[in-house]
């Protein structure tokens, strides 16, 4: 499973340079929520009315898994609901959301032995994101999003606030 959602984005990245060789810019964005898999980055191809893009982040950090990072992938559109601005962007995404650990215990003649096992959770969900400035201008970004996960032992849906910015 972590290998498929490693080269998912990869192979996602080759559709998104088709449509951007078009009339799309390129946006670098930096922030917290679902556009920068938690704490971090993002590489958008950006329109007047849409936003494409493939983040890398970390979810979170400990003292015993270091940290929790992955890539999401998602698409922002602006006129979905025939707005006359485009800075409303709802959207779709996957991504890392978290992390669960689990220890498992065995008995056998030598004795008791416990192993903790660690693994990620993947999350599809949808956002709502306001571009201060439009979706196709350098500008502050600010939204929520909420997700449905694969998580076996933590809650099966969760969400991110967002704050950053699309230089």
């Amino acid at each position: 499973m972590k290998k498929l959602a490693l080269l998912l984005p990869i192979l996602s990245l080759n559709c998104f340079a088709e449509d951007g060789m078009k009339d799309n810019n390129y946006s670098v964005g930096l922030g917290i929520g679902a556009m920068y898999t938690g704490i971090g980055t993002n590489f958008s191809l950006v329109s007047k009315n849409d936003l494409k893009y493939i983040s890398a982040g970390c979810v979170e950090y400990s003292s015993r898994t270091k940290g929790t990072c992955g890539l999401g992938l998602g698409w922002i559109k602006t006129d979905l609901f025939g707005a006359n601005s485009n800075k409303h962007g709802f959207g779709v995404y996957v991504s890392l959301v978290d992390s669960e650990s689990y220890v498992s215990y065995t008995s056998s003649s030598g004795g008791d032995k416990s192993s903790i096992h660690d693994s990620d959770i993947y999350g599809a969900g949808v956002s709502y994101t306001y571009f201060m400035n439009g979706i196709d201008k350098s500008g502050t970004t600010f939204g929520l999003s909420i997700h449905a996960t694969n998580a076996d032992f933590e809650d099966s849906y969760g969400g991110f606030f967002q704050v950053g910015y699309q230089f």
